[in-house]
């Protein structure tokens, strides 16, 4: 194989985004279309399909991007890999943990590539993050805050779809449609907690269904903790990122990213010295930072080499089930209003959001 035929499944806001996309990405052909509503995709002048098992059956591709609302994540997913195709699906993978792991479930043959569309990890300045957190240079994670409230949607975004912002029609608010990425991107940098006790507001600043505001604490298995806070409704929003360590402490706000480095850890320090008031010594360095990546792009590119190469994916679909986790896990916490440990019973999440849907004001 010399090129990936790719079929992209929905052809909505950004179904059509990929595809603008992929016109400028080499080994990578466009052969068929899906979408239920054949004006969006009048325009093609290739294979076209109101069904997506249709054109995964059609022969005419190799792989597809699922680009779908959030629900027909699931089934495209697990129909495309079990007819021997190649799957990259839009976040969040799916809008459940149960589903997210069906659609793992079904991906049995491991030459297949699985992905997931987080192309924020192509930033560099999260990757720098990884890894001085990774490699040790930061040394035991002591906290994280991440306060990402620069997410404001107005009235008319939430009007502009019936879909949007119910719990029938898309499965979440701001945890499942805005923050899959910084979800993804907390995980991925400083891994997964083990509780989760959230406060959610559920409508709060828009006529909506679902939440749009979220004050989320973490704690982990070494005793650091963590805290989330996200809202549509903020504006100025603020978007800093914040990880403490033994070692200093790395703050990321305004694109710039800036690393407190302590010349001695902290517990170390508190032990040794005797000084009252005293801090251990700093080094401040400002971390170049000269790109945001190739973002969507990006992935694109990871995707076909992965299939045509095998190169390592950046995003792989089973790693997306981890944010999916968080955010169900801070919406549970928030409806129940008690603590929530991970892992996530998927049962008891699927049972408290299938009570929403019931009360869903999209039927």
């Amino acid at each position: 194989m010399t090129k990936v035929r790719l079929g992209i499944i929905g052809m909505g806001g950004m179904g059509t985004e990929h595809f603008k996309f992929l016109q400028n990405i080499e080994h990578i052909e466009i052969t068929a279309l899906c979408d239920v509503d054949d004006t969006r995709i009048a325009f093609f002048q290739g294979k076209k399909f109101d069904d997506h098992h249709k054109l995964i059956m059609s022969g005419a591709v190799d792989a597809v991007l699922i680009a779908t609302l959030h629900y027909a994540h699931t089934q495209a997913a697990i129909d495309a890999l079990q007819n021997g195709l190649h799957v990259l699906v839009e976040k969040p993978i799916a809008v459940h943990v149960n589903d997210a792991k069906k659609m793992i479930a079904a991906h049995t043959d491991k030459k297949l590539k699985f992905a997931a569309m987080f192309n924020l990890r192509t930033n560099p300045v999260f990757q720098k993050m990884k890894h001085l957190v990774v490699s040790g240079e930061l040394g035991e994670i002591r906290r994280t805050n991440w306060i990402v409230t620069n997410w404001f949607r107005s009235y008319a975004y939430y009007a502009s779809s019936s879909w949007r912002a119910t719990w029938k029609g898309e499965g979440g608010g701001v945890l499942l449609n805005q923050c899959p990425h910084n979800l993804d991107l907390l995980q991925w940098i400083t891994g997964m907690p083990q509780k989760v006790t959230s406060f959610i507001g559920l409508g709060k600043y828009h006529d909506i269904e679902v939440e749009d505001e979220v004050n989320a604490f973490m704690e982990y298995e070494n005793d650091a903790t963590g805290v989330f806070i996200t809202t549509t409704a903020e504006a100025p929003g603020t978007n800093r990122f914040e990880i403490a360590g033994e070692r200093g402490k790395l703050v990321l706000e305004h694109g710039k990213l800036h690393f407190t480095r302590n010349e001695v850890e902290t517990a170390h320090f508190s032990k040794t010295t005797d000084l009252c008031f005293g801090a251990p010594p700093v080094w401040e360095i400002d971390i170049p930072v000269n790109s945001t990546g190739e973002q969507h792009t990006g992935i694109h590119k990871n995707f076909r080499d992965a299939i045509l190469h095998d190169v390592p994916l950046i995003a792989p679909a089973e790693e997306g089930i981890k944010s999916l986790e968080l955010g169900n896990a801070m919406l549970l916490s928030g409806l129940r209003k008690k603590t929530v440990e991970l892992p996530l019973d998927g049962d008891a999440y699927a049972h408290q959001l299938q009570k929403l849907i019931d009360s869903s004001l999209n039927t």
